[in-house]
């Protein structure tokens, strides 16, 4: 997918309001998609989630994927959010991103590495478990997905954003100016993505928008100066762990809800 197709996002229902964040009497447009993005905050929810996540993963590394059936002990951990996108038509899951903060546990990746000197002592958000639909659909989901967890590294108040890629996903968050924490270009195993090399790489929050304005970025219109009201990042509640208390997991064996295969799309 290329990151820079944003010209497909619809533009209905646009109307200009204040821009929250930047220069008195700035404007921005108000922009309504045909999905909604919301953090996963019930069972049903997050069984969506793990579906497309599934046959997103299915799809590019088969093997992997079939650790992925079910909700993981991590979904529920309470450093984690779990976005899920659906159709505003149906309820269709249309994709998933889990971000997790260091702000309790370590990163997901600091199982495999240790991060440099100049990432020790962040507060650092994890992108992992991104997946969409297939289909003209599923890019724009993405770039929304990615506005969202943006959305919610600077208002949680995140000072970098990390995240590995895999070939040639790793060139999409070059696209967005993520940088090498190591060396250029290079693939480190990971362990809880099934020892697949993967590219390390990090955003620095707070000069983003400066970034992507000095570079003329294609998508800087969409992610800084429109409005997405049909994404809510949920910040202020509750993990989900929390609601749910259990994890499916240990449930699944009793309910058998959590044993439904979830459908490719």
């Amino acid at each position: 997918m290329e990151l820079c197709q944003a010209n497909v996002i619809p533009q209905a229902n646009a109307a200009a309001v204040p821009q929250v964040g930047h220069a008195p009497g700035a404007q921005r447009t108000v922009e309504n998609l045909p999905f909604t993005i919301r953090r996963v905050r019930n069972e049903d929810e997050l069984l969506k989630a793990v579906q497309i996540r599934h046959a997103a993963y299915a799809r590019h590394v088969p093997e992997f994927a079939r650790s992925l059936a079910l909700p993981e002990d991590a979904d529920y951990e309470s450093d984690t959010v779990v976005l899920l996108a659906e159709s505003k038509l149906d309820g269709t899951p249309l994709g998933t991103a889990r971000i997790r903060t260091n702000i309790h546990h370590p990163l997901h990746i600091e199982e495999s590495v240790a991060l440099p000197h100049w990432l020790q002592g962040r507060t650092l958000g994890e992108v992992e478990r991104l997946g969409v639909s297939q289909g003209r659909i599923g890019h724009v989901v993405k770039v929304a997905l990615v506005k969202a967890f943006f959305e919610y590294f600077e208002k949680s108040g995140l000072e970098y954003a990390v995240i590995s890629g895999r070939t040639p996903v790793d060139r999409q968050y070059e696209q967005l100016l993520f940088l090498d924490v190591f060396g250029k270009n290079e693939m480190v195993p990971l362990r809880h993505i099934g020892n697949i090399p993967h590219r390390i790489m990090a955003f620095e929050i707070a000069t983003g928008e400066a970034r992507w304005r000095a570079a003329g970025h294609p998508l800087l219109k969409f992610f800084r100066h429109t409005h997405h009201p049909d994404i809510d990042v949920g910040l202020g509640s509750e993990p989900l762990g929390s609601i749910l208390h259990v994890p499916l997991q240990a449930r699944a064996t009793s309910s058998g809800a959590a044993k439904r295969e979830p459908a490719c799309i």
